[in-house]
């Protein structure tokens, strides 16, 4: 009989595990897919010795998320952080660029240099404090008042009609509107802003790193330091219902609310239930990756140095292609995320070859195929682009669906990213990682802080677990820990 049992052995997840392993306590993983990873697996999806992340590429996490902070990530394998964090492409071969420093990405803008600066650089000096802030519940004072009142203004600006009232160029505004639209939200929004302005700050502040080996790399070290403190993992073994699992004194679950209506039965008051059945989940996105016989031919030749390219154009392009998709509609220019990983890790891919990672937004559940809608943009700004494409594998916003029962409609932010879905999360509590059910708690990125491989929901969760069943403090999660 263990102490612990959690279901779901995405970052979240194995966070949670690695949390109450290390606390002495001895617990069982169970995940339904033949290897662990959820959001951060990587495989050899087309061809041999051509690797892909299967979801999340970069991190801007890895560095920065008070979680991995203290689990010491960086030490237990390898990330190489691109000087050039992201960049947008604009027409006629111009770019704007977003380096680690500050000033060199502001120098680079032109006469709205200075505006960015001052948009970004109290973000950028206070972010301990904003990620403080970001990465734990709402409903809670911040530990600097002060820095979370400035990064809430500053959210309130650029989500909201005047978020261009700073700016007379368009190279700022298509940067910052890059970044925002990771949120898979209506543009201009209060959600997209404030998750653009975290993490734009932390491309100067820490920069965005890239697993070398994969994204899989991250969740093989916190596999690892479970099994290493007496934690067990059982892959192809999925649980469909609580009474699936052995008896334990606490399950943390690495799913989506309607997981763990499915799982719970009648057995979740009617109130609790209801509200789990009225959480709601957002839009989709279109998988394509790529293997090509060459580096992308960017136009503006300096993104070649970006770990990360948001393709789609100026500001107002970017907002009609993600608000046709909050409509219900498909984009016929589409945002697209890029991320370029065997630029800057050559075991991604053969010499002479290169893979690339992209998807576009999409209406939840779509079972459109848009490689042809992510090459025509790629093309547009990298002429000769269609020309390098060796071999193609596309996923659907459904067939994400289908490979990760979190996913809902392919939402691989497991809820909607607007101001509701932020406080309701996934529901309005105080503490919402807890459920009514004793010893029961939820861990996925169905609860605060939300989306993005940080492993937060799992230290929160844990953390609530401890107290509560065991009446643990949290332990050293580092190296010279126990």
């Amino acid at each position: 009989m263990p102490d612990v049992t959690v279901v779901g052995a995405g970052p979240n997840g194995l966070a949670a595990a690695a949390v109450m392993a290390r606390a002495g306590l001895t617990v069982e993983v169970f995940e339904a897919a033949p290897v662990v990873g959820g959001g951060t697996r990587t495989a050899e999806l087309m061809q041999p010795g051509h690797f892909h992340d299967v979801c999340s590429a970069v991190h801007p996490m890895a560095l920065a998320s008070p979680f991995f902070r203290a689990f010491e990530l960086s030490r237990r394998m390898e990330l190489v952080t691109p000087e050039l964090s992201f960049g947008s492409p604009l027409d006629g071969g111009r770019s704007a660029l977003a380096y680690r420093s500050l000033d060199r990405t502001a120098a680079g803008l032109g006469r709205d240099g200075a505006a960015y600066r001052r948009l970004m650089g109290p973000i950028v000096r206070n972010i301990d404090d904003v990620m403080d802030f970001t990465q734990n519940q709402l409903f809670r004072l911040p530990r600097n008042p002060v820095a979370a009142g400035i990064f809430g203004l500053r959210t309130l600006e650029q989500g909201s009609g005047l978020w261009n009232a700073r700016f007379r160029e368009e190279p700022a505004p298509a940067l910052l509107s890059g970044v925002a639209a990771h949120a898979v939200s209506h543009l201009p929004s209060l959600a997209a802003s404030g998750a653009g302005l975290m993490l734009g700050a932390l491309g100067h502040a820490e920069g965005w790193p890239i697993p070398l080996g994969g994204s899989a790399a991250i969740a093989a070290a916190l596999a690892t330091d479970i099994e290493a403190h007496g934690g067990t993992l059982h892959t192809n073994t999925p649980i469909n219902r609580l009474t699936d699992l052995p008896p334990a004194r606490a399950t943390l679950l690495d799913v989506a609310p309607r997981g763990l209506v499915d799982m719970a039965g009648d057995s979740l008051p009617a109130r609790y239930r209801k509200a789990l059945e009225s959480f709601r989940y957002g839009n989709g996105s279109c998988k394509v990756d790529f293997i090509l016989s060459g580096p992308v031919p960017w136009q503006a030749a300096e993104l070649a140095d970006a770990g990360t390219v948001h393709v789609g154009g100026t500001r107002e392009e970017l907002a009609h292609a993600e608000n046709e998709v909050s409509a219900g509609r498909h984009p016929e220019r589409p945002y697209v995320l890029v991320a370029q990983p065997s630029r800057f890790d050559p075991r991604r891919a053969p010499a002479g070859r290169h893979t690339l990672w992209t998807y576009c937004h999409v209406p939840a559940g779509s079972t459109k195929d848009m490689a042809e809608a992510i090459t025509a943009q790629l093309e547009r700004f990298a002429p000769g682009f269609r020309d390098l494409v060796v071999d193609t594998n596309v996923v659907t916003a459904a067939q994400l669906a289908e490979y990760n029962r979190n996913y809902i409609g392919g939402d691989f932010s497991a809820g909607t990213m607007d101001l509701r879905g932020l406080v309701q999360r996934p529901v309005v509590s105080r503490h919402p990682w807890r459920t009514p059910l004793r010893g029961v708690y939820l861990c996925s990125s169905s609860t605060p802080p939300g989306p993005g491989v940080t492993g937060m929901p799992g230290l929160h969760a844990a953390t609530h677990a401890l107290k509560d069943i065991f009446h643990l403090p949290v332990p050293s999660l580092g190296l010279g820990g126990a």
